[in-house]
């Protein structure tokens, strides 16, 4: 097993031009999920994955659809008596907007020093070709020590809408003891990461109407509403000056953060200076009453992710518009409900909104929040083999993100998930200039060989 071990690294080590290669193909595909124009783009991304997948020793690599993108499912069940892991990770990517600020072109996969540049290469196409580097390397110095099976969907990034139900008509096909889920990231290189929890999410569409057509701003302002003001309004009053959210009851069911949880939350690494620097501001907000990284892992959140209404082009045009609208996402905590929370929304709305506009609320996505159990399969493995690479025991911090797979595994298939994975902070995940960090992308491949080891 030590010598097959080895060879799997000293194979890994070898060829990294090769996987970084591959992954510069990966990239290349400009598999954006939200965007109608790129559904060929996404089906070619799957296809390409299948073929990979076949070529590095998988078997029943395929293409099986949903109601939206497809999932590619392949397997590899040889090792009798062995665990059965279930590797998930989503082939689909971010919007490159705003275009501009891209120093390179997002699905060139450029590489300059230690990083690549390029839409995808961080979220989370380099996490899943690490993945199957790691596999790829075990497969050519010997006999894989585990059973595996695949899940990667193409949804991820818009809130995994056809997942449930796929997942439901297919569970049997993904029954495993454990899943593997590299989707979370490090808190810093130096940092081995393990998960232990993500926020849920619940996205909405807020749309105002006003005046049935744009009107001159000269003949109608001073006696229309203004449904872009109107929208202005209703969102300023969505928290309060200490930061708080004011839909009615959204706090009810949050948990109170323990004392012991607050010192697991102080000890991480990453203190309001980091944030500071990531973020590139003077000053953080938020409840006050809560460190930074109470707010970003443990709270709920509210926030707005874009504004559109009037005209929004270079120059001047006087406008009272007909219409405004606003992308609103809240991030969950354990117990809330994406459900209850769209009432809540509703209910604020029915409270606050003036007579002068009407609204309309549309509930895009949504998916609980998740907890890793302590104990549970496969987490030991991969502490032991990120400290085996790293030199360091693994940090647990709970994510600000949301992987809504992980709750629909956990309810659906009756699997739990250990959360990794091999992006920074500061890869500029859905945002200009997203860029992976290739030594750490490297031993985090290394870290997944002897993970699969350790099983």
């Amino acid at each position: 097993m030590t010598d097959h071990k080895n060879n799997a690294i000293k194979y890994a080590k070898e060829h990294q031009p090769s996987f970084l290669a591959t992954l510069s193909q990966f990239v290349s595909i400009p598999s954006i999920s939200t965007n109608p124009e790129n559904k060929n783009d996404m089906l070619k991304a799957a296809n390409w994955l299948v073929e990979h997948m076949g070529k590095i020793g998988l078997e029943n690599a395929k293409v099986m659809p949903t109601k939206g993108h497809p999932v590619v499912y392949a397997d590899w069940m040889h090792a009798p008596g062995k665990p059965t892991v279930l590797v998930y990770g989503h082939y689909d990517v971010q919007p490159v907007d705003p275009i501009e600020l891209w120093n390179t072109g997002p699905f060139e996969a450029k590489i300059d020093g230690d990083y690549m540049h390029g839409r995808g290469t961080s979220d989370m196409k380099g996490q899943v070709m690490a993945t199957l580097n790691a596999i790829e390397s075990i497969m050519q110095s010997g006999h894989f020590p585990v059973n595996l099976k695949f899940c990667y969907e193409g949804e991820e990034e818009i809130g995994s809408p056809s997942m449930a139900e796929w997942l439901e008509e297919n569970k049997q096909l993904l029954a495993a003891d454990l899943c593997l889920n590299p989707d979370a990231g490090m808190l810093s290189k130096e940092t081995p990461t393990l998960t232990k929890g993500l926020r849920g999410l619940a996205y909405f569409e807020l749309k105002v109407t006003g005046p049935d057509h744009d009107l001159h701003s000269g003949m109608a302002g001073g006696i229309i509403h203004n449904p872009a003001q109107a929208l202005a309004e209703l969102i300023s009053k969505m928290h309060d000056e200490d930061g708080k959210i004011t839909l009615p009851g959204f706090y009810d069911p949050v948990y109170t953060i323990s004392p012991e949880e607050h010192e697991e939350f102080a000890q991480l690494p990453h203190d309001e200076a980091f944030f500071k620097e990531y973020a590139g501001v003077d000053h953080l907000w938020g409840e006050k009453e809560f460190i930074a990284a109470e707010r970003l892992g443990g709270r709920p959140t509210l926030e707005i992710n874009g504004i559109i209404g009037g005209f929004t082009g270079e120059g001047q045009k006087t406008v009272l518009p007909a219409w405004a609208m606003a992308k609103i996402s809240c991030r969950l905590v354990p117990d809330q409900d994406p459900e209850q929370v769209h009432r809540q929304m509703k209910d604020f709305l029915s409270q606050h909104a003036p007579k002068t506009i009407r609204w309309e609320l549309k509930k895009l996505s949504g998916s609980p929040a998740s907890v890793v159990r302590q104990g549970q399969p496969g987490l030991q493995a991969m502490a032991n083999a990120l400290e085996t690479e790293w030199g360091k025991q693994p940090v647990y911090p709970r994510e600000g993100g949301s992987i809504p797979i992980v709750g629909y595994f956990q309810k659906i298939v009756g699997v739990g998930s250990v959360l990794t994975g091999f992006g920074l902070p500061d890869d500029n995940l859905h945002a200009p200039n997203e860029h992976l960090h290739l030594p750490t992308w490297s031993r985090g491949t290394r870290a997944l060989i002897h993970f699969f080891f350790n099983l």
